[in-house]
């Protein structure tokens, strides 16, 4: 086989890796790819926008997979792109990536089919989201961006005026730009934070292990929104009982609600959800796998991620039986000092021949590239340290002690990834 994975971040080197796997895959291109990719993959430089020159490449080089890694193409309807070229694509048709492309959209459809989210109300005028803030809104009070925004819409506000100013970010300053052309303003919910990615061939849905996500960029969850400072897995607050719940209230009336719209949605739900006094609720949903919850659930994962994915294409999916290593895994982002807001790029990477040959230690390449045969950063969050352990309190010692390993002259990391490991 031949596989194209789509998309230039650690979540697309974790699928390079577990596609790499598979005896029956002999050659793996990404597009564009990262420095590490490089090293496993053929980088091939087009933009992941740029879907007639990918489906032109895919169906030049006669690619049998593509795995689309990113949310962007998924919701502009690269899939679609693909299928009326004949080739095969992994990913949601462009109307029901709508799930993560409009936060309204999935309210709107959580609503109506019952499944548990937080009260909310949607707007499209400035001035009625301000009026009801004035006199309706009970704080603290989250204000999300309708459309995509990096994983940094979403704005949790504890007073008024810092609401006020929010509405101003999103809907007129356009902070977001046009994810910001409608807004959502939601229930502050509290309760512990897991994420469970899902396969799903439109019909059947089959849950991989929990994970945790970070995404506030400094210690003690504080400083602004990220993309994902951090994650572990599996999370000891996700027990089988509430497994079993949320397969039966969220997971499938989830794919079921998607295929009664129309919308039969093949492919990866990331359920973002909060566990409540009152049962777990969905605080977001993603088309796609998350970024950093791929490089830990994936190298725990037994079942081959190519056989599960062409199974959920062929709609095949209730045959196949996901497992998971009894064991954990803790990832620590390493960022460029003053990520999100605003940081050099362009800075010598030192060290990463250390994780040549190791087996329970990765280095997942995010922002770097290659500059005169070196490998220098290019972004905002550079790389993640993944460590696999017996346990969570391992795998934690592990994945920090590999951080010491690599360094470059901005790096920035959070120090208590996991902590949250030693309250439960």
């Amino acid at each position: 086989m031949k596989v194209l994975v789509i998309g230039g971040g650690g979540r697309e080197h974790a699928i390079c890796e577990s596609v790499r796997r598979n005896p029956s895959v002999e050659k793996i291109y990404c597009a564009p790819g990262n420095a590490g990719i490089g090293e496993i993959a053929q980088c091939v430089d087009i933009g992941p926008m740029e879907f007639t020159a990918l489906a032109d490449f895919a169906g030049k080089q006669k690619i049998d997979l593509t795995i689309v890694g990113m949310d962007d193409p998924l919701v502009g309807g690269i899939v679609d792109e693909f299928e009326k070229r004949g080739l095969r694509a992994f990913g949601p048709r462009r109307n029901a990536a709508i799930l993560e492309g409009s936060k309204a959209f999935s309210k709107d459809l959580m609503k109506k089919y019952g499944i548990p989210t937080a009260a909310y109300e949607t707007f499209t005028d400035a001035d009625e989201a301000l009026s009801y803030l004035r006199t309706k809104a009970k704080f603290p009070i989250v204000l999300k961006a309708d459309g995509l925004a990096l994983g940094k819409g979403v704005l949790i506000c504890s007073e008024l005026a810092e609401a006020e100013d929010g509405v101003r970010q999103i809907m007129l300053d356009k902070k977001f730009g046009s994810a910001g052309n409608a807004m959502v303003v939601e229930e502050f919910m509290t309760g512990r934070e897991v994420s469970v990615l899902a396969f799903t061939d439109g019909k059947t849905i089959r849950p991989m292990t929990s994970a945790q996500d970070h995404k506030r960029a400094y210690d003690q969850d504080l400083g602004p929104n990220t993309g994902g400072m951090g994650t572990f897995s599996p999370s000891p607050f996700y027990t089988p009982e509430i497994a079993e719940y949320c397969r039966e209230h969220i997971y499938e009336p989830t794919v079921k609600a998607m295929s009664s719209e129309g919308r039969p949605f093949v492919g990866i739900i990331f359920f973002g959800l909060m566990l409540t006094q009152d049962g777990p609720k969905v605080l977001e949903y993603n088309a796609r796998f998350g970024d950093p919850e791929a490089q830990v659930v994936l190298p725990r994962m037994k079942t081959d991620l190519v056989q599960v994915v062409c199974a959920c294409l062929e709609g095949k999916l209730d045959q196949i039986e996901l497992s998971f290593e009894d064991n954990a895994a803790v990832c620590v982002v390493l960022a460029s000092e003053g990520y999100p807001i605003h940081y050099e790029k362009g800075i010598p990477i030192y060290g990463l021949e250390a994780f040549s040959g190791k087996e329970d230690v990765y280095c997942y390449h995010a922002g770097t590239k290659l500059a005169d045969g070196r490998i220098v950063t290019n972004g905002g969050r550079v790389m993640g340290i993944t460590a696999l352990g017996r346990n969570l309190q391992e795998a934690r010692r592990k994945a920090y002690e590999a951080t010491e390993w690599v360094d470059f002259a901005n790096k920035y990391m959070r120090h208590d990834i996991g902590k949250a490991i030693d309250e439960a």
